[in-house]
């Protein structure tokens, strides 16, 4: 870990990978990483405290809430409000986007934040490892104006950065801003990120694969042939295979050992299971500028053009050989 390089620092040393930022790059990541604290601290209690198991309703998704589900999903958003950096926000924790005016009530600010809180929540209770993703864009709205669907409902390949945090045995923020991807580890007893992967990129000699295999019987044909491929013995196969059942932990840890992940269409998920906007736009984002590719099965995932704010697309994210 470079001792040296803070996440404030480099992001300062960096400015001009955001040209049109005056700034306000800094500002946005310095309010995700200080709610990525309060989750790290929080997620660290879950045993201790009322925090862990199911608040008995449904998101938009119509899958069921978890307690930390919406305690991340207000973290973040009310760290992103109160600093007044974006004009609007979209999660998976809410029906529609979030409009957000700025001071003496204008909307003056240029940026909007695409969020998945807590990643693999259902994780929480088994102690296992959640995270949380993003994605920002310049809206495309004129400014002053308020933010609408069109804001939102931009391919992923204009996305001007993304991220990913890990809370695991450690706290990890991965960040690209279109120039390389760079991880930043929390030194919990300083409360401060230091830069500790530089420049990551794919392995070339990766032996993991990464998919839900239970649902075998339900994938196409060349995924089920693939698997297959993939658990022969030979060569240097079989590969192993490796399921967190966090798209943010599950690829953070196929990028620093190599291999692939796989999330693809079935019969029961015609469309795939992950969303399109805040899930795997910026984790495609990542995967691309740590050297990978990420499809959904026949098309660039970042070339896609999204139709709705909750769409489900299937994802498959790997090196590129």
């Amino acid at each position: 870990m470079d001792r040296s390089i803070t996440l404030g620092e480099f992001i300062i040393e960096n400015q001009a990978d955001f040209p049109y930022a005056n700034g306000e790059l800094s500002r946005l990541i310095n309010a995700i990483q200080l709610a990525a604290k309060v989750v790290t601290h929080e997620v660290n209690k879950a045993g201790l405290v009322d925090i862990i198991g199911s608040v008995g309703g449904t998101n938009i998704q119509g899958e069921e809430q978890q307690k930390l589900d919406v305690f991340a999903n207000e973290t973040f958003i009310n760290s992103l409000v109160n600093r007044e950096i974006v004009c609007g926000i979209a999660s998976e924790e809410n029906d529609n986007f979030i409009t957000i005016q700025g001071q003496n009530n204008d909307h003056r600010n240029k940026y909007i934040v695409l969020m998945d809180p807590l990643d693999g929540s259902s994780n929480i209770d088994v102690n296992a490892s959640v995270g949380t993703i993003f994605s920002i864009y310049r809206r495309v709205t004129p400014v002053g104006t308020p933010v609408t669907m069109e804001d939102f409902l931009q391919p992923g390949n204009l996305q001007v950065a993304a991220g990913y945090i890990v809370y695991g045995t450690s706290t990890i923020i991965v960040l690209s801003t279109g120039n390389g991807v760079n991880g930043f580890t929390l030194n919990p007893a300083l409360g401060v990120y230091y830069l500790s992967h530089p420049n990551i990129k794919f392995p070339e000699d990766g032996r993991i694969y990464s998919v839900n295999e239970g649902g075998y019987l339900q994938f196409p044909q060349g995924i089920k042939k693939y698997i297959k491929y993939c658990q022969e013995e030979k060569e240097n196969r079989p590969y192993t295979s490796r399921y967190i059942g966090s798209l943010a932990n599950d690829m953070h840890r196929n990028m620093l050992k190599g291999g692939i992940y796989m999330y693809p269409s079935s019969t029961k998920n015609p469309n795939g299971k992950l969303r399109l906007l805040y899930e795997c736009n910026p984790m495609a984002f990542i995967i691309e500028q740590a050297g990978g590719a990420a499809i959904d099965g026949y098309n660039r995932i970042l070339d896609l053009k999204p139709t709705e704010l909750h769409q489900r697309v299937p994802f498959i994210g790997a090196l590129v050989n």
